[in-house]
């Protein structure tokens, strides 16, 4: 028999918003609430106990090297290619301040390959919805991005993420600046399951 509430689950899961930088207030997050949201990122399920989720935490003057790093990148592949925008590289040099903590999500890949990767990626994708109940359970925002130099092999390295592994994003954290969450919207269950009984 469960022990657990489950109206509080339910509630906790179906209220979960994204939350972005423009909406958290300059007062920082608990590391102790990041260090809950790591330590539930930890027990999402994992095929063959890979356990591929990696993630680097960048705070105080760490949200400023991230912030020099991705738009530096950016810059030097964006001029290589001819393409470079001028408001791209503002808005990634500025993007990371804006947060409390910036936590980069990585996914390193069994060396055995004892699994698809994608089952990899699910698992390190479970791992940050843990984080995101989490966060949401503590009252803070967040939310997970995967632009600027995401899915550039350059960047790997500076994660500590080796050629077979992927960068999968960052997830944004903050305290919000106001409790106001926007209203879910979901299309009917019944349009994406069908039940097969004979």
């Amino acid at each position: 028999m469960s022990t657990y509430d489950k109206a509080q689950i339910n509630d906790l899961i179906r209220n979960r918003r994204s939350a972005y930088p423009a909406q958290y207030s300059s007062e920082p997050v608990a590391d102790e609430i990041i260090n809950e949201m790591l330590e539930n990122a930890n027990w999402a399920p994992t095929h063959r106990l890979t356990e591929p989720w990696r993630f680097v935490v960048f705070k105080g003057e760490g949200l400023k090297k991230l912030a020099e790093f991705q738009s530096e990148l950016y810059k030097e592949l964006a001029q290589k290619s001819g393409n470079f925008n001028e408001a791209t590289y503002d808005k990634l040099a500025a993007k990371p301040q804006m947060a409390s903590h910036v936590i980069a999500i990585g996914m390193v890949r069994d060396p055995k390959e004892s699994v698809p990767e994608v089952e990899e990626v699910a698992s390190v994708a479970m791992a940050v919805q843990n984080m995101y109940l989490t966060a949401e359970a503590n009252g803070i925002g967040c939310y997970w991005g995967s632009g600027g130099v995401t899915y550039k092999e350059e960047a790997k390295a500076f994660f500590g993420l080796g050629p077979n592994d992927k960068l999968l994003g960052f997830l944004y954290v903050g305290n919000l600046k106001t409790d106001k969450k926007p209203a879910g919207r979901r299309n009917p269950i019944e349009e994406k399951v069908k039940w097969v009984e004979a």
